[in-house]
């Protein structure tokens, strides 16, 4: 089991863990260290127990919270998923006339003709 060395409130504590499970025992620490060090800053120097605790609880409550929103955002989710799919509307696109389409197409000739006259006369 490998050893660990985490700093907590500006404390070292030496932890075991299960192999491969290193780098989630360093997220917890740094979490817990997140809440430990603004109550040492507020409250000065603290028995270990009595900052463990403490940094501790504002985590569980922060939990709490995240729990809290997971609960209202399925619920809302569930009632979305819930609600009939709504019938495909029906969209008309517009369709070109056949007398632009014939103008432009006449228009595509004659600037073609053009163009081809005027190569003409420059070469």
């Amino acid at each position: 089991m490998p050893e660990l060395e985490i700093t907590i409130g500006e404390r070292r504590f030496f932890v075991s863990c299960r192999a491969g499970e290193e780098h989630f025992l360093n997220a917890a620490a740094k979490m817990l260290d997140a809440e430990a060090t603004p109550i040492l800053q507020q409250m000065g120097r603290l028995p270990e127990a009595r900052m463990l605790l403490m940094a501790g609880l504002m985590l569980a409550d922060r939990t709490a919270a995240v729990e809290d929103e997971v609960r209202s955002l399925k619920t809302r989710l569930a009632e979305l998923e819930a609600k009939p799919t709504p019938e495909a509307q029906r969209i008309e696109v517009p369709v070109v006339p056949q007398d632009v389409t014939d103008t432009l197409a006449d228009l595509a000739a004659r600037a073609e003709a053009l163009a081809a006259l005027i190569e003409e006369r420059v070469a």
